[in-house]
Protein backbone atom coordinates (compact mmCIF):
# COMPACT_ATOMS: atom_id res chain seq x y z
CA UNK A 1 0.00 0.00 0.00
CA UNK A 2 1.44 3.58 -0.81
CA UNK A 3 2.42 6.66 1.44
CA UNK A 4 -0.25 8.91 1.95
CA UNK A 5 2.09 12.20 0.65
CA UNK A 6 4.40 12.66 -2.06
CA UNK A 7 7.37 14.54 -1.82
CA UNK A 8 9.12 16.32 -4.54
CA UNK A 9 12.33 18.23 -4.95
CA UNK A 10 12.81 20.41 -7.84
CA UNK A 11 15.18 22.78 -9.55
CA UNK A 12 16.30 25.25 -12.00
CA UNK A 13 18.82 27.92 -12.84
CA UNK A 14 16.96 30.45 -15.33
CA UNK A 15 16.98 34.15 -15.18
CA UNK A 16 14.52 35.54 -13.20
CA UNK A 17 14.77 39.45 -12.95
CA UNK A 18 11.36 39.29 -11.93
CA UNK A 19 11.52 36.79 -8.93
CA UNK A 20 9.64 38.72 -6.34
CA UNK A 21 6.72 39.19 -8.21
CA UNK A 22 6.70 34.85 -7.60
CA UNK A 23 6.61 34.83 -4.23
CA UNK A 24 2.69 35.61 -3.24
CA UNK A 25 1.50 33.59 -5.74
CA UNK A 26 3.23 30.41 -4.99
CA UNK A 27 2.80 30.78 -1.70
CA UNK A 28 -0.65 31.29 -2.04
CA UNK A 29 -1.36 28.51 -4.51
CA UNK A 30 0.50 26.01 -2.12
CA UNK A 31 -1.90 26.99 1.60
CA UNK A 32 -4.93 26.66 -0.54
CA UNK A 33 -4.11 23.07 -1.40
CA UNK A 34 -1.90 22.15 2.38
CA UNK A 35 1.30 21.94 0.63
CA UNK A 36 4.02 22.69 3.28
CA UNK A 37 7.70 22.54 2.35
CA UNK A 38 10.08 25.72 1.18
CA UNK A 39 10.70 27.10 -2.21
CA UNK A 40 13.28 29.15 -2.53
CA UNK A 41 12.92 31.83 -5.16
CA UNK A 42 16.57 34.25 -6.42
CA UNK A 43 17.27 35.90 -9.62
CA UNK A 44 19.25 32.93 -11.07
CA UNK A 45 16.10 30.32 -10.01
CA UNK A 46 13.65 28.39 -7.75
CA UNK A 47 14.66 25.68 -5.31
CA UNK A 48 12.38 23.93 -3.75
CA UNK A 49 11.10 20.82 -1.71
CA UNK A 50 6.94 20.19 -0.81
CA UNK A 51 5.33 17.59 0.27
CA UNK A 52 1.30 17.05 0.10
CA UNK A 53 -1.10 15.21 -1.68
CA UNK A 54 -0.27 13.30 -4.72
CA UNK A 55 -2.95 15.36 -6.50
CA UNK A 56 -2.16 18.82 -4.83
CA UNK A 57 1.98 18.43 -5.67
CA UNK A 58 0.80 17.67 -9.48
CA UNK A 59 -0.91 20.74 -9.70
CA UNK A 60 1.32 22.99 -8.09
CA UNK A 61 4.39 21.19 -10.68
CA UNK A 62 1.98 22.09 -13.70
CA UNK A 63 1.29 25.36 -12.07
CA UNK A 64 5.18 25.73 -12.16
CA UNK A 65 5.39 24.69 -15.87
CA UNK A 66 2.55 27.09 -16.86
CA UNK A 67 4.89 29.75 -16.93
CA UNK A 68 7.23 29.20 -20.32
CA UNK A 69 10.81 30.09 -17.62
CA UNK A 70 9.75 26.28 -15.39
CA UNK A 71 8.00 24.06 -18.24
CA UNK A 72 11.04 22.00 -18.61
CA UNK A 73 11.45 21.83 -14.89
CA UNK A 74 12.14 18.07 -13.60
CA UNK A 75 11.96 17.00 -10.08
CA UNK A 76 12.24 13.92 -7.45
CA UNK A 77 9.37 11.32 -5.99
CA UNK A 78 9.18 9.89 -2.74
CA UNK A 79 6.63 9.17 -0.34
CA UNK A 80 5.94 9.58 3.29
CA UNK A 81 3.28 8.45 5.86
CA UNK A 82 3.34 12.17 7.01
CA UNK A 83 4.08 15.77 5.79
CA UNK A 84 7.63 16.14 6.51
CA UNK A 85 7.35 19.82 7.36
CA UNK A 86 5.48 21.88 9.77
CA UNK A 87 4.77 24.77 7.33
CA UNK A 88 5.01 26.47 3.97
CA UNK A 89 7.96 29.22 3.10
CA UNK A 90 8.39 30.94 -0.15
CA UNK A 91 11.75 32.66 0.62
CA UNK A 92 13.59 35.20 -1.46
CA UNK A 93 17.16 34.80 -1.21
CA UNK A 94 20.54 36.30 -3.48
CA UNK A 95 21.23 32.55 -4.62
CA UNK A 96 19.07 29.42 -4.26
CA UNK A 97 22.04 27.26 -3.43
CA UNK A 98 24.77 29.37 -1.85
CA UNK A 99 28.24 28.89 -2.98
CA UNK A 100 29.24 32.57 -3.06
CA UNK A 101 30.71 32.68 -6.30
CA UNK A 102 28.52 35.48 -7.90
CA UNK A 103 30.16 35.30 -11.12
CA UNK A 104 29.20 31.78 -11.66
CA UNK A 105 26.44 30.90 -13.79
CA UNK A 106 25.40 27.19 -14.55
CA UNK A 107 22.66 28.85 -16.97
CA UNK A 108 25.36 29.17 -19.38
CA UNK A 109 28.11 26.84 -18.65
CA UNK A 110 27.88 23.49 -16.26
CA UNK A 111 29.12 19.78 -16.17
CA UNK A 112 27.99 17.18 -18.42
CA UNK A 113 25.05 15.61 -17.23
CA UNK A 114 25.08 11.91 -16.87
CA UNK A 115 21.46 10.14 -15.70
CA UNK A 116 21.58 7.61 -13.19
CA UNK A 117 21.11 4.80 -15.97
CA UNK A 118 24.41 5.56 -17.09
CA UNK A 119 26.25 6.38 -13.52
CA UNK A 120 27.30 3.15 -12.69
CA UNK A 121 29.04 2.69 -16.39
CA UNK A 122 30.93 5.96 -15.23
CA UNK A 123 32.27 5.02 -12.02
CA UNK A 124 33.36 1.78 -13.39
CA UNK A 125 36.18 3.38 -15.33
CA UNK A 126 39.42 3.73 -13.18
CA UNK A 127 40.42 6.95 -14.01
CA UNK A 128 37.61 8.80 -12.74
CA UNK A 129 37.73 10.39 -9.58
CA UNK A 130 34.60 10.25 -7.53
CA UNK A 131 34.00 13.88 -5.35
CA UNK A 132 30.46 13.92 -2.84
CA UNK A 133 29.65 17.71 -3.10
CA UNK A 134 28.27 17.56 0.08
CA UNK A 135 28.75 18.48 4.13
CA UNK A 136 30.40 16.19 5.56
CA UNK A 137 27.64 14.99 8.30
CA UNK A 138 25.82 14.09 5.09
CA UNK A 139 28.95 12.12 3.35
CA UNK A 140 29.34 10.05 7.38
CA UNK A 141 25.65 8.34 6.50
CA UNK A 142 26.23 7.32 2.99
CA UNK A 143 27.49 7.62 0.02
CA UNK A 144 29.24 5.91 -3.35
CA UNK A 145 32.31 3.72 -2.32
CA UNK A 146 34.94 5.37 -3.18
CA UNK A 147 33.96 8.89 -3.38
CA UNK A 148 35.97 11.49 -1.77
CA UNK A 149 34.41 13.40 0.97
CA UNK A 150 35.20 17.62 0.71
CA UNK A 151 34.63 17.39 4.39
CA UNK A 152 32.91 21.07 4.24
CA UNK A 153 30.44 21.88 6.93
CA UNK A 154 28.58 24.17 4.30
CA UNK A 155 28.66 24.29 0.44
CA UNK A 156 30.51 27.85 0.69
CA UNK A 157 33.08 25.90 1.87
CA UNK A 158 33.76 24.06 -1.34
CA UNK A 159 35.66 26.12 -3.64
CA UNK A 160 38.18 26.50 -0.92
CA UNK A 161 38.28 22.09 -1.27
CA UNK A 162 38.77 22.25 -4.92
CA UNK A 163 41.69 25.01 -4.77
CA UNK A 164 43.46 22.77 -2.11
CA UNK A 165 42.51 19.19 -2.60
CA UNK A 166 41.89 19.02 -6.72
CA UNK A 167 43.77 21.76 -8.25
CA UNK A 168 46.29 19.10 -9.77
CA UNK A 169 43.64 17.18 -11.25
CA UNK A 170 42.63 19.34 -13.94
CA UNK A 171 43.11 17.30 -16.70
CA UNK A 172 41.16 14.10 -14.96
CA UNK A 173 37.73 12.82 -15.11
CA UNK A 174 35.77 14.60 -12.33
CA UNK A 175 32.42 12.97 -11.34
CA UNK A 176 30.56 14.53 -8.78
CA UNK A 177 26.92 14.26 -7.17
CA UNK A 178 24.84 15.63 -4.35
CA UNK A 179 21.56 15.12 -3.18
CA UNK A 180 19.02 16.87 -6.02
CA UNK A 181 21.87 17.96 -8.49
CA UNK A 182 21.31 21.74 -7.73
CA UNK A 183 24.92 22.01 -5.96
CA UNK A 184 26.95 19.87 -8.65
CA UNK A 185 25.30 22.33 -11.01
CA UNK A 186 27.02 24.80 -9.67
CA UNK A 187 29.82 22.73 -8.23
CA UNK A 188 30.65 21.54 -12.00
CA UNK A 189 30.42 25.66 -13.30
CA UNK A 190 32.71 27.19 -11.18
CA UNK A 191 35.46 24.20 -11.83
CA UNK A 192 34.98 24.88 -15.67
CA UNK A 193 35.94 28.48 -14.53
CA UNK A 194 38.62 27.08 -12.55
CA UNK A 195 40.09 25.11 -15.65
CA UNK A 196 38.75 21.41 -15.20
CA UNK A 197 38.54 19.65 -18.39
CA UNK A 198 36.18 17.09 -18.03
CA UNK A 199 33.27 17.32 -15.35
CA UNK A 200 30.62 15.03 -15.33
CA UNK A 201 27.40 15.37 -12.77
CA UNK A 202 24.87 13.07 -11.85
CA UNK A 203 21.84 14.49 -12.95
CA UNK A 204 19.13 14.34 -10.62
CA UNK A 205 21.54 13.73 -8.17
CA UNK A 206 21.52 10.65 -5.29
CA UNK A 207 17.54 10.89 -4.89
CA UNK A 208 16.95 10.68 -8.67
CA UNK A 209 19.41 7.45 -8.42
CA UNK A 210 17.61 5.43 -6.45
CA UNK A 211 14.35 6.69 -7.47
CA UNK A 212 15.50 4.77 -11.29
CA UNK A 213 17.90 2.30 -9.91
CA UNK A 214 17.04 -1.28 -9.09
CA UNK A 215 18.47 -2.29 -5.30
CA UNK A 216 20.48 -4.82 -6.31
CA UNK A 217 22.15 -3.05 -9.17
CA UNK A 218 22.84 0.52 -6.98
CA UNK A 219 26.23 1.41 -6.29
CA UNK A 220 25.07 3.02 -3.64
CA UNK A 221 25.77 2.37 0.16
CA UNK A 222 24.32 3.55 3.23
CA UNK A 223 21.02 6.64 3.55
CA UNK A 224 20.57 9.67 2.15
CA UNK A 225 20.38 12.67 4.15
CA UNK A 226 17.05 14.73 2.89
CA UNK A 227 16.66 18.35 4.61
CA UNK A 228 12.74 17.76 6.16
CA UNK A 229 11.71 15.94 9.11
CA UNK A 230 12.22 12.43 7.70
CA UNK A 231 16.18 13.16 8.37
CA UNK A 232 17.23 10.18 5.59
CA UNK A 233 15.97 7.91 2.99
CA UNK A 234 16.54 4.57 2.70
CA UNK A 235 17.49 2.59 -0.71
CA UNK A 236 14.19 2.17 -1.21
CA UNK A 237 13.32 6.06 -0.29
CA UNK A 238 11.76 4.99 2.72
CA UNK A 239 12.45 7.34 6.04
CA UNK A 240 15.79 6.34 7.52
CA UNK A 241 17.25 5.25 10.31
CA UNK A 242 18.10 8.34 11.75
CA UNK A 243 17.18 11.04 14.18
CA UNK A 244 18.45 14.91 13.98
CA UNK A 245 19.68 17.23 16.59
CA UNK A 246 17.97 20.24 16.15
CA UNK A 247 20.36 22.22 17.83
CA UNK A 248 22.95 21.88 15.22
CA UNK A 249 21.02 19.65 12.21
CA UNK A 250 23.08 17.06 12.24
CA UNK A 251 21.79 13.32 11.92
CA UNK A 252 21.90 11.47 14.80
CA UNK A 253 22.38 7.64 14.79
CA UNK A 254 21.16 5.06 17.42
CA UNK A 255 24.49 4.92 19.39
CA UNK A 256 24.52 8.97 19.08
CA UNK A 257 21.40 9.01 21.23
CA UNK A 258 22.90 7.26 23.67
CA UNK A 259 25.57 9.44 24.52
CA UNK A 260 25.22 10.92 27.81
CA UNK A 261 26.17 14.42 25.59
CA UNK A 262 23.03 13.81 23.66
CA UNK A 263 20.06 16.10 25.41
CA UNK A 264 17.14 16.20 22.63
CA UNK A 265 16.77 19.41 21.08
CA UNK A 266 19.49 20.89 23.08
CA UNK A 267 22.57 19.02 22.15
CA UNK A 268 24.42 16.09 20.88
CA UNK A 269 28.08 14.48 20.99
CA UNK A 270 28.74 16.78 17.71
CA UNK A 271 27.50 20.18 18.79
CA UNK A 272 28.29 19.95 22.52
CA UNK A 273 31.56 22.24 22.20
CA UNK A 274 29.57 24.64 19.65
CA UNK A 275 27.29 26.34 21.86
CA UNK A 276 27.26 28.41 24.18
CA UNK A 277 25.20 27.90 28.25
CA UNK A 278 22.89 31.02 26.73
CA UNK A 279 22.18 28.94 24.11
CA UNK A 280 21.48 25.66 25.08
CA UNK A 281 19.32 27.64 27.84
CA UNK A 282 17.60 28.88 24.83
CA UNK A 283 17.46 25.17 22.96
CA UNK A 284 16.13 23.47 25.89
CA UNK A 285 13.34 25.92 26.52
CA UNK A 286 12.03 25.41 22.63
CA UNK A 287 11.76 21.66 23.13
CA UNK A 288 9.95 22.24 26.40
CA UNK A 289 7.54 24.65 24.01
CA UNK A 290 8.20 21.48 21.85
CA UNK A 291 6.72 18.96 24.33
CA UNK A 292 3.79 20.80 25.59
CA UNK A 293 3.01 21.01 21.93
CA UNK A 294 2.51 17.10 21.78
CA UNK A 295 0.58 17.52 24.74
CA UNK A 296 -1.69 19.15 23.08
CA UNK A 297 -1.49 16.95 19.98
CA UNK A 298 -0.47 20.11 17.77
CA UNK A 299 2.85 20.86 16.18
CA UNK A 300 5.29 23.18 17.44
CA UNK A 301 5.84 25.49 14.32
CA UNK A 302 9.32 26.91 16.31
CA UNK A 303 10.87 23.91 15.88
CA UNK A 304 13.98 24.03 13.79
CA UNK A 305 13.37 21.40 10.51
CA UNK A 306 15.94 22.19 6.95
Amino acid sequence: MKKKYLNVAFYKFVRLSNYTSYQSKILNFCIERNIKGTILLAEEGINGAAAGTKKNIYELLNFLKIDNKFSDIGHKESYSEEIPFHRMRVKLKKEIVSLGQPNINPCERSGIRVDPKNWNILLADPDVVLVDTRNDYEYQIGTFKNAISPKTTNFREFPAFIKEKLNTKKNKKIAIFCTGGIRCEKASSYMLSKGFENVYQLNGGILKYIEEIETDKSLWEGECFVFDSRVAVDSELAEGNYEQCYACRRPLSEQDLLSNLYQKGVSCPYCINETSDAQRASFRERQHQVELAEKRNEKHIGIRIN
